[in-house]
């Protein structure tokens, strides 16, 4: 999984212009900041770096989240991105959602001045979403990496403006599963409807210190190899998610919440079913099932 092409031949322009050395001082302080859970301001070098080496991973993410939306919940007229940054989830909502049109709020307007460049047509809000009187009802309400950042609690509000879906994504770690679960127990409370990934509405069966994640692969170009003084060309973007509907929808009977194990003659699936984990077995003289599970992936729905 890569950016668009012209939206990558775009990054790298103006990564050029900032010159590697600086992007890549400037890149080394957005990952520390990323792994110490806090935001940043983002200068002219470090949004340069950020275009290049986090805006992927993000896209990625909601790119592999917002397939199973559309799965689940079918098309959508409008979309709006909270704290949008980029546009990295807006970008993605458009592969998904070709049918709709798109807002952004954002309080960085250097970010979405970037986000304009990909995204001409969508409508865009320059502020904070926790700070404005009211938050514009659509139909899917998307906060990709935000709601840990904006820190003021906002996911009763969003779930107002969402008239069909409220996705929120976070990074994959205790910490950003932890704000998915609150959003996921206290809206479901109140009425909202699972639409991914759990298959079920009941209490989630992970206990601490586990937690639900998932992960995207993301291609590098050869400027964030070199950025990152990396050997692979791709990296995986663990994520945390929820999906959750105002009506009900087809769930699968099951989830797969860890990378498949494959053994000669046997696939080993962790699963989380209605209400309980799962470990499935699944041997080489079941031809068909075999197939299955060798071909299903961590975050899919599971086989049954």
């Amino acid at each position: 999984m890569q950016l668009p092409d012209a939206v990558r031949r775009l990054i790298e322009a103006q990564a050029e212009l900032v010159g590697f050395p600086a992007l890549k001082r400037a890149a080394a302080a957005i990952s520390d900041a990323y792994r110490e859970g806090r935001g940043v301001r983002l200068d002219a070098a470090e949004r340069a770096a950020y275009l290049v080496t986090r805006m992927p991973a993000t896209y990625a993410a909601a790119f592999a989240v917002l397939r199973e939306v559309r799965e689940r919940i079918g098309s959508a007229g409008s979309i709006l991105d909270i704290g949008a940054g980029t546009g990295a989830a807006s970008l993605a909502a458009q592969q998904h959602f070709p049918e709709a049109s798109i807002t952004l709020i954002e309080r960085d307007s250097d970010m979405l001045e970037a986000a304009r460049q990909w995204l001409p047509e969508a409508a865009v809000i320059t502020g904070d979403a926790a700070r404005l009187d009211s938050i514009p009802q659509h139909d899917i309400v998307i906060a990709a990496y935000s709601l840990g950042e904006i820190r003021t609690p906002l996911h009763e509000r969003l779930w107002q403006a969402a008239r069909v879906a409220l996705v929120v994504i976070e990074p994959g770690t205790p910490v950003g599963f932890s704000l998915i679960r609150t959003v996921r127990d206290r809206l479901l409370a109140v009425g909202a409807r699972m639409a991914a990934p759990c298959p079920a509405e009941a209490a989630c069966p992970l206990a601490d210190p586990d937690w639900c994640h998932f992960a995207a692969r993301v291609e590098r170009s050869s400027l964030h190899r070199r950025i990152k003084e990396a050997e692979l060309g791709y990296e995986d973007e663990k994520f945390s998610y929820i999906a959750l509907a105002r009506n009900a929808v087809n769930l699968p009977q099951s989830r797969i919440i860890r990378r498949p194990h494959h053994r000669p003659g046997l696939t080993v699936l962790e699963t989380c079913t209605a209400g309980s984990l799962c470990t499935q077995r699944v041997a080489k003289r079941d031809r068909e099932k075999f197939r299955r599970a060798r071909k299903a992936a961590w975050g899919d729905a599971g086989i049954s």
